[in-house]
């Protein structure tokens, strides 16, 4: 009889129940990523140091910028300051030239390390040398070499051609961005080589078969096989490299150091000067978010390209 009477009431306490409860206690399961008990508290433990640190050293520095940078007066007096206008041109020319030459050389040299022998793999590993040393030593090596007194390249010049070779970084605005921009793609084209290299590895050797039985061989294999496959990761890796190229300091501070007369200047540089050489930060600061119409635009690509299509391999 007490069992038949727990049959009848169950419906009872069931419907006393509030609608919302299971709906909230399954999305607090969820939210929690369906851990309970101390799992959960281990995983916030080994969280919140992550989240602090992201707080304190990503969030805190860019609103902070934001808020340094906030005032019209800055901007104005940006766009009237000749070394910004010519730092704006340099960036713009950095990253046309840079990174198309060097992701389309990179792709080209990706088919070369394609090939079969001992000597390509050898080859390749004295490629990716460059990329490996650190970027500090790499850039100060290449800025002495490019000493016109007493530059290894000039003395190999003359020593060997009996030819005087030209101030790379000390008269011509354009040679010194040209040699800033040659220093760039040599650094970092290996990366990117590697990287659309396992690209192509990764496309499936039936593919090239079938093309050569239809009678394509040697440019139209790479134009109907190989670069349709690499087409969504090669514009990934473009975006990508403009955007880490947009923030790129070291490049051109320790090749030219902004010279000759301050005319190789690119924003990420001009604004170390401004907010420590000439003790302006707040322009320093402004001169940086200048870039943001730019790389906003590019991030929001990015994303919505890493979302809405796969990269196919």
């Amino acid at each position: 009889m007490d069992g038949m009477q727990a049959i009848q009431t169950a419906p009872a306490v069931a419907r006393n129940v509030p609608p919302t409860f299971g709906v909230s206690r399954v999305r607090r399961r969820v939210w929690r990523g369906g851990m309970q008990g101390s799992d959960y508290t281990w995983a916030l433990a080994f969280c919140i140091p992550y989240i602090a640190l992201f707080l304190a050293f990503v969030v805190y520095p860019v609103v902070y910028g934001l808020w340094m940078g906030h005032e019209p007066r800055l901007y104005r007096e940006l766009a009237s300051d000749p070394i910004y206008l010519n730092s704006l041109v340099n960036t713009i020319v950095y990253l046309a030239v840079g990174v198309n030459l060097k992701m389309f050389l990179a792709l080209l040299l990706s088919g070369f390390f394609m090939r079969r022998g001992w000597w390509v793999k050898a080859l390749l590993l004295i490629f990716v040398l460059p990329w490996a040393v650190p970027a500090l030593p790499t850039f100060l090596s290449i800025h002495w070499m490019l000493n016109s007194q007493w530059g290894f390249i000039n003395n190999f010049l003359w020593e060997t051609f009996h030819i005087d070779g030209p101030s790379w970084l000390d008269t011509s605005r354009w040679l010194a961005l040209g040699t800033v921009i040659g220093a760039y793609i040599w650094k970092w084209m290996p990366f990117w080589t590697v990287i659309l290299l396992a690209g192509r590895m990764a496309i499936p050797p039936e593919l090239y078969e079938s093309a050569e039985m239809d009678g394509a061989t040697g440019f139209r294999k790479f134009r109907h096989v190989t670069f349709p496959l690499l087409a969504n990761l090669y514009f990934v890796c473009t975006l990508l490299s403009t955007i880490w190229t947009l923030g790129d300091f070291t490049t051109v501070y320790f090749v030219s150091g902004g010279g000759p007369a301050l005319s190789t200047h690119v924003l990420a540089t001009l604004g170390i000067r401004d907010a420590f050489t000439i003790a302006q930060p707040q322009l320093g600061v402004a001169a940086v978010m200048s870039a943001l119409p730019l790389v906003i635009p590019l991030v929001i690509l990015l994303m919505r390209k890493l979302r809405t299509a796969e990269v196919q391999l």
